[in-house]
């Protein structure tokens, strides 16, 4: 691809078992940079220069940004190349419209890896039930209400709970993997802890709040 070049950083290559530095995600600014908005543009296409150059250009932060989430750098890896392997699909969706492709890019790096925290936690139906078939129905209502109740928040509330109450982060952690101050993360938990409420409260489940809020 003309004019869309990188060396490649610490030996990375997009394909398993690559391994990472960890890089600050602040320098990741992009703004405008033509080399960016051009290869997204060709990777859209699957012009394969411009998907590695778009690895090598991010990989390293989005790497480093992972790790900051699962604390596990093996997981990270992984994590890691199931972004830039999902690129293959979600890309076509982004539009730039104000947002730089560096935020996008670790928004979905993000995303990945709550979902991959919160796989990690989940404990198999089989392993949990009981004899007694109405508790289990019972318990899996209130889930249900709850993830339902959950998906009605701000997604930074939603992920606040998610990472405090099921993951188990101080909101020490949860600052530092947010990018935000603690301050903002307690306001973020207030808030969303109320919505969390309401939002039970309207599915009729407001018992269930012991699930989520309880701290």
């Amino acid at each position: 691809m003309n004019q869309i070049k990188a060396e490649p950083s610490s030996g990375s290559s997009f394909m398993p078992g690559a391994r990472f530095r960890q890089r600050p995600t602040a320098g990741l600014a992009d703004d405008g940079d033509p080399r960016v908005q051009r290869a997204v543009e060709l990777a859209k296409q699957r012009d394969g220069d411009a998907l590695r150059y778009i690895y090598i250009r991010y990989a390293d932060s989005v790497f480093g940004y992972v790790r900051s989430i699962v604390r596990d750098e093996h997981e990270a890896e992984d994590i890691t190349q199931q972004v830039f392997a999902k690129l293959m699909v979600v890309l076509p969706k982004y539009e730039q419209r104000g947002v730089p492709f560096s935020a996008w890019i670790l928004r979905v790096a993000r995303n990945m890896a709550f979902d991959h925290m919160r796989a990690r936690r989940s404990i198999p139906c089989e392993e949990v039930r009981g004899a007694d078939a109405q508790t289990d129905q019972i318990a899996h209502e209130r889930a249900e209400a709850l993830k339902r109740a959950l998906e009605c928040l701000p997604q930074e509330q939603r992920d606040v709970l998610v990472l405090r109450h099921i993951i188990g982060l101080s909101p020490g952690e949860i600052a530092e993997s947010m990018g935000k101050s603690e301050g903002s993360i307690h306001g973020l938990h207030h808030r969303g802890r109320r919505a969390l409420k309401a939002a039970l409260a309207e599915l009729d489940c407001a018992p269930a709040t012991s699930l989520a809020i309880s701290r």
